[in-house]
């Protein structure tokens, strides 16, 4: 029996044993009812079937396993597909189990059946699995895509503005001379809260930006790379007045950098030394040669666990029980990455109880450079 007509005889057994699986797939809170599931997997298989009953010449069927057919009589139902998964919660995972299993259980029925193979039909059979799975991922991606801008919009503008209005308002406050001393007290605090806040968000844009949209953005300038070192360590002794850290800058460490990323880079690893090491004792070294900077940030203390250095550089991994008291949301490391990483060059960490924990990053002076 060819494929097309087995499909077709058993359209009804397909259909509830995909409907079956895919109940098992279900985020917790779906409201997707047995109908839902149903109607998407009929649509998904009449479909298919559609497709296995037109005619295919052997040219459109070469185009058409390299995802470059002209008809693309999958994308309708991989579309909706898509959709109906999105607003149920469903994950990319589930979406491709969901497909593995449809293709799964119609070749374990066929071959049950004992049927003389169709091997033409099972060949443009999975043509039809891939072209609609291929259109669903596509789909999923781009609705994907329009999420994250929708929540880099409201990170952007629709949190960072009335913060700023709280921060304004708390500055003034603090300088106005205006009320009792526990007003002051209170109004700097606010000031505080409001500027950890900030850097909060600005945090989670650079999360989004790396996570879901590849690359930091980078402005990139000619820079001189111990001139931002001075300036971030001049910042961080004003906020750590009881640290000690040292700079040493060697070689000629001028570059094509965004200099302010770079500095929001060293903000975050010699801001982890003062905090994690021993006496706020930190050494900052910078050396350039002709090809790339080298920059390291050393401090002693105690050595970070083998396991702990394998996701260091995840986002939200906290470092230790301090990092849980609210100092920070544990993506410091991973946007020190991601900056790194957009400038083509690495970054890298050794720690030792004798020898102390040293992060060092490597950035090409050239934009092109890798």
């Amino acid at each position: 029996m060819l494929l097309l007509e087995f499909i077709r005889t058993h359209h009804d057994t397909i259909v509830a044993d995909f409907e079956e699986f895919a109940r098992t797939l279900m985020p917790p809170g779906s409201n997707m009812t047995a109908a839902q599931l149903r109607d998407h997997a009929e649509e998904l298989l009449t479909a298919m079937e559609r497709d296995l009953n037109t005619h295919q010449s052997s040219g459109e069927q070469h185009r058409k396993s390299r995802g470059q057919g002209a008809e693309q009589s999958m994308a309708a139902s991989g579309h909706l597909h898509a959709d109906a998964r999105i607003q149920h919660g469903f994950t990319p995972a589930q979406l491709l189990a969901e497909f593995r299993a449809l293709r799964a259980s119609v070749l374990r029925l066929y071959e049950s059946g004992h049927e003389t193979p169709d091997l033409h039909g099972v060949r443009r059979f999975n043509e039809s699995v891939d072209e609609a799975l291929t259109e669903s991922m596509t789909r999923y991606t781009a609705m994907t895509d329009r999420y994250r801008d929708q929540f880099v919009g409201v990170l952007g503008h629709d949190l960072r503005n009335p913060l700023n209005a709280i921060s304004a308002g708390a500055a003034l406050l603090t300088v106005s001379g205006d009320g009792d001393s526990r007003q002051q007290r209170v109004a700097a605090r606010i000031l505080r809260s409001s500027q950890r806040m900030g850097r909060m968000i600005d945090d989670l844009l650079d999360l989004t930006l790396a996570r879901l949209g590849g690359a930091i953005p980078l402005k990139r300038t000619t820079t001189d790379l111990a001139s931002v070192c001075q300036e971030v360590l001049l910042e961080i002794q004003a906020a750590h007045s009881a640290a000690h850290v040292r700079l040493e800058c060697t070689g000629d460490l001028r570059g094509e950098w965004d200099a302010d990323r770079l500095a929001q880079t060293l903000s975050n690893l010699v801001g982890n030394a003062i905090q994690h090491g021993d006496k706020g004792i930190v050494s900052v070294t910078a050396a350039g040669s002709t090809e790339e900077a080298v920059v390291s940030v050393h401090n002693f203390g105690p050595a970070i666990p083998a396991e702990s250095l394998k996701s260091i550089f995840e986002p939200l991994v906290r470092g230790s029980a301090s990092d849980a008291e609210g100092n920070s949301i544990g993506l410091g490391l991973f946007i020190a990455q991601a900056i790194v990483n957009s400038h083509n060059g690495q970054i890298a960490v050794t720690s030792t109880p004798t020898a102390g924990t040293t992060f060092t990053i490597r950035v090409p002076k050239s934009a092109t450079a890798r």
